[in-house]
């Protein structure tokens, strides 16, 4: 990975969740439940909830990322978990910030798995590689983001957190 940057302002966010929603309804897609990814999906599914609206939010919390360019061995899904029998045949838009391997998407989408009726994946930037082909991307880069909620340090620095190299 080199040092430039694909760089995403608030502005520029708002821009594509809206374009992103777009595409959702373009497409026919009336998703019942917008799953997201925590902690980066958050923020996508917020504005598809507006955009789409669709009330029906649910968040699951994956672990892998542990700064840049490094991750876990496999991403790891937190507690709490959702209860899946609320998927149960149910539309279900899984959204996140970044399709980067793929890992955390495959994650998601095998835990959806057997409950709900259609599972379907939006998110603001899709590389290569990624081992999930989403359904709905604004744009597809081979570049490490920053990402206005994530470029810049934490505030406050929890005990037990290793300090980004």
């Amino acid at each position: 990975m080199g040092d430039e940057r694909e760089e995403l302002s608030y502005p520029l966010f708002g821009q594509a969740v809206r374009e992103l929603a777009r595409s959702v309804a373009e497409d026919g897609y009336e998703p019942d439940i917008i799953l997201s990814i925590a902690r980066g999906g958050l923020f996508v599914a917020g504005g598809l909830g507006y955009a789409l609206d669709v009330k029906n939010l649910y968040v699951t919390n994956v672990e892998f990322y542990e700064g840049v360019g490094r991750t876990l061995e496999v991403p790891m899904m937190l507690p709490p978990l959702p209860n899946a029998v609320d998927f149960s045949q149910k539309k279900v838009l899984v959204a996140d910030d970044v399709a980067d391997t793929g890992r955390t998407l495959r994650l998601v989408y095998d835990f959806c798995e057997g409950h709900a009726a259609e599972v379907r994946s939006a998110v603001i930037y899709e590389k290569p590689g990624s081992l999930v082909k989403c359904e709905y991307v604004w744009r597809r880069t081979t570049k490490w983001i920053n990402f206005p909620w994530s470029c810049e340090p934490p505030v406050v620095r929890r005990e037990g957190q290793v300090p980004e190299a």
